[in-house]
């Protein structure tokens, strides 16, 4: 009985040890637990814009005088030639000397900048007639894979801006003309006044084709010379003006693949870098802070029909594509944390936090590229806090 009784003694004092042992020992530490992936990443730069018109017409009153009310609507459809807008000419402004000389002025700043359209339109066709000549020997280079698919992108991008510019130049030397005549109608209603004819009205004309995009002045009234009076434009032509931080503007470049969002379709749109300015300028941000801000502009490059609802002027924001990869070993950011001058992460190992050194390349928001250190499908501590150090044992929150 007393051997039994020493036995049971001891296999009682044997349990409470264990219990004690096992409640005083350290309990898992719950952590949320991530892998390390591959697979494609892209580093971006996300800013805010806006849409615009690229070829933007501002019609403006040709003298000082008194303007009819413009029957126009916004969105209405005017035709190259068609009377936008009448004016009224100031009898004394008209008679005046001065006035009549300055009407002559303008005829001939007018005639001289028909001159120099015409120039323009010839550069423009020639370098249009370079590109197609360049997208041809590229194309050629391709066939043979002397160049890079890249390289014959930008030439067919090339022969686009060229063709586009050589448009420009005709609707710039159209304006010119009609800015001309103009000038010509408002020196000889000036002349016609003055040998005592009836007062004329001025017939204000639309540059292009194009429809009403503003109305800046529809009432009637009187104007001074240079008034705006409408704005006109083509809204298929689109193009995306971003404002984006200097310091973020040095890493996008022209060419640069852009992706748009949240601009109220389903899909996201894409676009090209077309330029970005040489100049910024100071901007106050909503909490009052002065930034140094640069405009980027962006060409739309997915089918006009996927934006058709975009008009001027419309948000947008644009994401920069400034670097990318396909097959990329990454791991989310909250993983990791400062470990001397170098970065470091906390890898689930049996049970156990063991600290590991890691080399990281490019950051894209929440994930970082990894370039040593680590494998595809190690778990590792996301977010760790100062409860975890090497050694520690941790478990998955919720297992």
């Amino acid at each position: 009985m007393r051997t039994r009784a020493r036995i049971g003694i001891s296999l009682l004092a044997l349990a409470v040890a264990g219990a004690l042992a096992y409640g005083f020992l350290p309990r898992p530490v719950p952590v949320d637990v991530a892998q390390v992936t591959q697979g494609p990443m892209a580093v971006t730069v996300e800013e805010e814009g806006k849409t615009r018109v690229m070829e933007r017409y501002v019609v403006s009153a040709p003298m000082a005088g008194y303007a009819r009310r413009i029957d126009l609507r916004v969105g209405d459809s005017v035709r190259a030639g068609q009377v936008v807008a009448a004016l009224e000419p100031a009898r004394s402004s008209a008679l005046d000397p001065r006035s009549r000389a300055q009407a002559a002025a303008r005829v001939k700043a007018a005639e001289a900048a028909v001159a120099a359209a015409l120039e323009s339109g010839r550069v423009a066709e020639a370098e249009a007639a370079l590109a197609r000549q360049e997208l041809e020997r590229s194309e050629s280079l391709r066939r043979s894979n002397f160049i890079s698919a890249q390289a014959l992108d930008r030439a067919r991008s090339e022969v686009a801006r060229t063709q586009a510019a050589r448009s420009a130049s005709g609707h710039a030397a159209n304006v010119a003309r009609f800015e001309l005549e103009i000038a010509r109608a408002a020196l000889a209603s000036t002349t016609g006044l003055q040998a005592g004819a009836l007062s004329e009205t001025l017939q204000v004309r639309a540059p292009v084709d194009a429809r009403v995009l503003k109305l800046v002045r529809e009432s009637e009234g009187a104007v001074q010379a240079g008034d705006p009076l409408l704005e006109i434009g083509n809204p298929e032509t689109l193009e995306a003006e971003v404002e984006v931080l200097s310091t973020q503007a040095v890493k996008i470049a022209p060419g640069s693949r852009v992706l748009v969002d949240r601009w109220g379709g389903e899909t996201p749109l894409t676009g090209v870098v077309r330029i970005v300015e040489p100049t910024g300028f100071t901007k106050v941000s909503a909490l009052g802070v002065e930034e140094q801000r640069v405009r980027v502009i962006v060409d739309f490059t997915s089918p006009r029909e996927q934006w058709a609802r975009l008009g001027d002027g419309y948000r947008i924001e644009a994401r920069f594509v400034v670097w990318e990869g396909t097959d990329v070993l990454q791991v989310p950011a909250g993983a990791l944390f400062r470990h001397g001058d170098g970065w470091a992460v906390f890898v689930v190992d049996g049970g156990l936090a063991r600290q590991r050194p890691v080399e990281i390349g490019q950051r894209a928001g929440l994930v970082a590229q990894v370039r040593s250190g680590l494998s595809v499908g190690e778990r590792l501590v996301d977010h760790p806090d100062d409860r975890i150090r090497d050694g520690v044992r941790v478990r998955a929150r919720g297992s």
